[in-house]
């Protein structure tokens, strides 16, 4: 399914707060919503107006509906009143109801973007519901098989070749098809959202020193270099194999515009050293913007505690100027 192209003058973004126990609800009470942008938070009304008091900042949430304008409140009802700090298997279910009804309404051309808030992966396994992370669920929803997870902050982009994977089962991962895939979704990426019109991308090696030759591993040898060699043939500009204790100097850096690890704690503890408090996750591949923040649900900072709205915001003005640029595609 294809999202409809309307020319969004005004874009109408949704937000899903995300796992209600933890500071995604915070974060609805206590940041400054952009007003060029029409914000629709796919949450429990109740949930909001409780955490709001506990921030001391209550605000209106009128409910949604096609044309309302500003910032409103789209309602799915938690399976059980939340206390701050404590995840409850209960509201699993509301977690995934929200994902799911922001996701429809992007496919469907009623959002042109989606941003959201941080979950708690192991309550909604507990409940019973496969889950290993947003990007999966969404491309799943989406009928999308290949998407690409990449955080930005600030001119640093990490690309994942495989994301929420033991390490153990990478190795089989590394796919000439799942590289071919990979290079193609985030070449075309960086031109379509990011306006690069010759992204230059470097790709890093599984083992280390890039496999030094084939001494310390042949991935990089029988499975890596080839699929560069294949993506140049399709124009995309593309190194590596790199070793990826080198790949982030500063100078090689300056000539890039996104690395492409292999797995997800080769590059982004890096990004996050950088970044973090400032980075945004985007899926690409998907037909629809799609911004997260970088971090977690915060469970006890969640109701009281002292939180950083930094990535939210980050995340929120990325979804906005990702959404104008597919209108304008």
């Amino acid at each position: 399914m294809s999202v409809i192209r309307a020319e969004f003058k005004r874009p109408v973004i949704a937000i899903t707060p995300g796992e209600p126990a933890g500071i995604g609800p915070d974060l609805m009470a206590l940041l400054d919503f952009d007003e060029t942008v029409d914000w629709v938070c796919v949450a429990d009304p109740d949930l909001l107006d409780e955490r709001a008091r506990l921030r001391g900042r209550a605000r209106p949430w009128p409910h949604y509906a096609p044309g309302t304008r500003g910032l409103s409140v789209l309602p799915v009802a938690l399976g059980r009143r939340v206390r701050p700090g404590i995840p409850d298997p209960a509201n699993a279910r509301y977690v995934l109801s929200c994902l799911e009804r922001a996701t429809r309404g992007c496919l469907e051309g009623e959002f042109a973007a989606l941003v959201t808030g941080p979950v708690h992966k192991g309550v909604i396994n507990e409940a019973g519901h496969v889950f290993t992370g947003h990007t999966e669920f969404l491309a799943r929803e989406a009928g999308v098989t290949e998407v690409v997870m990449m955080l930005v902050a600030g001119s640093l982009r990490v690309a994942l070749l495989t994301t929420h994977l033991p390490l153990a089962n990478v190795p089989a991962a590394v796919t000439p098809r799942r590289l071919d895939a990979a290079l193609d979704i985030l070449n075309a990426g960086l031109k379509r959202d990011f306006g690069f019109a010759n992204p230059r991308i470097a790709v890093l090696g599984l083992n280390p020193h890039a496999g030094e030759g084939g001494h310390l591993g042949r991935e990089e040898i029988d499975v890596i270099a080839p699929a560069l060699t294949r993506a140049r043939s399709r124009a995309i500009q593309v190194i590596g194999p790199l070793p990826a204790d080198t790949a982030f100097v500063p100078e090689r850096l300056a000539d890039l515009h996104a690395v492409l690890a292999i797995y997800h704690d080769q590059g982004l503890p890096v990004l996050k050293a950088q970044g973090f408090g400032e980075g945004v996750n985007v899926t690409l591949g998907l037909p629809f913007p799609r911004t997260s923040v970088d971090h977690g649900t915060a469970l006890d900072r969640a109701g009281t505690g002292p939180i950083d709205p930094g990535s939210m915001v980050s995340a929120m003005a990325l979804a906005r100027a990702l959404a104008n640029a597919r209108a304008r595609a």
